[in-house]
């Protein structure tokens, strides 16, 4: 078989298998398999597969087909601006929450050495993110999960990155104040659990879901956030589209300026607050 019928079997299984997105794993797992580049592909597409590059396409679509994720499947993922490692110890990094890392970065412009701090950090994505772009800020990723932050701490060294991760129940054991806090928590009500999708079962459940309305932790972070907050700061979060908007509303009902800003698909999924 040659690499096209190669790619065009794996299509097939992938689609058969249910995978959402089958053309895109499926070319994913054929390049990283075979270590090509696209160029590569395209200048050897009629080119035979030896026996052991075809076993170990076989073997990643066997897993892909299974539903487990193609980024555990090509262990690492470009993600604003940095290279990050990715495997059940944390989150996959969303691609929406790039969008965030891009909307927070705003609120920085013109501020010199900003403190920062990322809540919920997982794997490090938003904290390696910002310290990427603004070497000269402080940068602090707090999580509860001791293997979140190990995967954390080999990113930052992935990318030699100088910023701090420390184990902390929110911004229970770091003291203010922050120009900016970053927090993509866990936000899907309890209920979703029955119905998530295949992959969502090689995420951590801690970075899943948050009580019956997916809000509980957002709302003890607040009273946290506003002792933590230097007088100007800026608090963003990332929640739900489907309880965004209360969340917001709650905030202002406690005298917070909060608005609500769109996703690149357009749902309203990002909450800005000031004090």
């Amino acid at each position: 078989m040659t690499l096209r019928d190669h790619l065009a079997a794996a299509i097939q299984a992938l689609r058969a298998a249910g995978v959402p997105s089958p053309e895109v794993d499926a070319r994913a797992l054929v390049l990283h398999a075979l270590g090509l580049s696209p160029t590569a592909f395209l200048l050897r597409g009629s080119a035979e597969v030896a026996g052991a590059d075809a076993e170990r396409l076989a073997e990643l679509l066997g897993q892909r087909a299974a539903r487990v994720p193609l980024q555990h499947l090509l262990g690492t993922v470009d993600w604003g601006g940095v290279q990050l490692r990715v495997d059940g110890r944390a989150l996959i990094p969303r691609p929406e929450t790039e969008w965030l890392l891009h909307l927070a970065l705003a609120d920085l412009r013109g501020m010199g050495a900003p403190r920062v701090v990322d809540v919920g950090t997982g794997g490090g994505a938003l904290a390696l993110g910002v310290k990427a772009t603004r070497p000269d800020a402080e940068v602090l990723g707090m999580d509860l999960s001791s293997e979140a932050l190990a995967l954390a701490g080999e990113n930052a060294a992935l990318n030699g990155l100088d910023v701090v991760f420390v184990e902390s129940d929110l911004l229970t054991d770091i003291s203010g104040p922050f120009d900016l806090i970053l927090a993509n928590l866990p936000y899907l009500p309890e209920g979703d659990r029955a119905d998530a999708h295949p992959e969502v079962r090689y995420d951590p459940d801690l970075a899943l879901y948050s009580g019956p309305d997916g809000l509980t932790l957002a709302r003890r972070l607040i009273p946290q956030a506003r002792v933590s907050l230097a007088p100007a700061g800026v608090l963003w979060l990332e929640l739900d589209p489907r309880n965004a908007s209360a969340f917001a509303a709650e905030l202002r009902a406690q005298g917070w300026a909060a608005t609500l800003h769109a996703d690149l698909t357009g749902r309203e999924r990002f909450v800005r607050a000031q004090r």
